[in-house]
């Protein structure tokens, strides 16, 4: 529910601003708000070192990915192109133990077709197929950080998230403030009130909040199961974007036939993606 909003949110108030100053300032606020619970006493040199590490791929670069997405493509395909995100991360829990399955491969062509349906109905062709690579790179970011934090985690059951995360948030940090030197223009920055508390929330909710609960629960389930419930935004996501945020305004009958079988090619690509551990 938390994030369901947040695709909305880019896509109507934040249009107009610089997205790698979104994704800096995003970042800023969580580490700013998960600062004052930062604890050292138990993390090892190389904690401190691969901690950061993950933050900066987990949310730095999908960040960056992410929000730039939204400059090709209306919010709610940048909802439906993350349905992916459950396929890497079990590919992500195979690999780091040794294992392969052809699924995967078949599960992005999958995903393919599905965005090469759509396209008929959304922007040009180039523009679909630049968002859509920048969610992918977005999810395999996303997927990435959540599988490496969840075995450093499991394998240090006595140290409190709320001690070590804001090493996470500032290697994200870290990450988007070098991506903002060389590619932000700052020009397009918040010009209103409206703009400011879009910003205000989506930094301290849906990223300082949201990320701090979705890793902690992270730790504590099966690798299918964290894959699956990736995807429980997704839906919620695309019907705010759509009605609350009025994107179905501009959509006419043969955009919504698009839609929904392309939708069906990309839902196929996740179930393929996954197996049993995902129940």
């Amino acid at each position: 529910m938390i994030w369901a909003f947040s695709f909305g949110l880019i896509g109507s108030r934040l249009s107009e601003v610089d997205s790698v100053f979104v994704a800096t300032l995003r970042l800023c606020l969580a580490s700013l708000l998960l600062l004052p619970f930062l604890k050292l006493g138990d993390l090892s040199k190389r904690d401190l070192r691969r901690l950061p590490l993950y933050g900066a791929i987990q949310f730095g670069l999908m960040y960056v990915a992410y929000i730039q997405a939204f400059e090709y493509l209306p919010s709610y395909l940048v909802a439906l192109f993350s349905v992916l995100t459950p396929v890497y991360v079990v590919l992500f829990h195979d690999l780091r133990h040794r294992s392969w399955s052809p699924r995967y491969f078949f599960a992005a062509l999958l995903s393919v077709g599905g965005a090469a349906f759509i396209r008929a109905a959304s922007p040009s062709d180039h523009e679909i197929w630049i968002g859509f690579l920048l969610m992918q790179l977005a999810g395999v970011s996303f997927a990435f950080g959540q599988v490496a934090y969840r075995d450093w985690k499991r394998q240090r059951p006595h140290i409190a998230d709320q001690d070590c995360f804001f090493l996470l948030y500032a290697g994200g940090l870290a990450f988007a403030l070098i991506s903002s030197l060389f590619l932000t223009d700052w020009r397009a920055l918040p010009t209103d009130k409206g703009q400011w508390l879009a910003l205000l929330y989506l930094g301290l909710v849906a990223s300082g909040c949201g990320f701090f609960f979705w890793n902690k629960g992270a730790a504590q389930v099966t690798p299918g199961v964290l894959g699956a419930y990736n995807n429980a935004v997704v839906p919620l996501a695309i019907f705010f974007s759509l009605f609350l945020f009025g994107e179905a305004s501009e959509f006419t009958f043969e955009a919504c036939g698009r839609l929904i079988g392309g939708s069906g090619l990309v839902l196929s690509a996740v179930w393929v993606g996954q197996d049993g551990r995902a129940c």
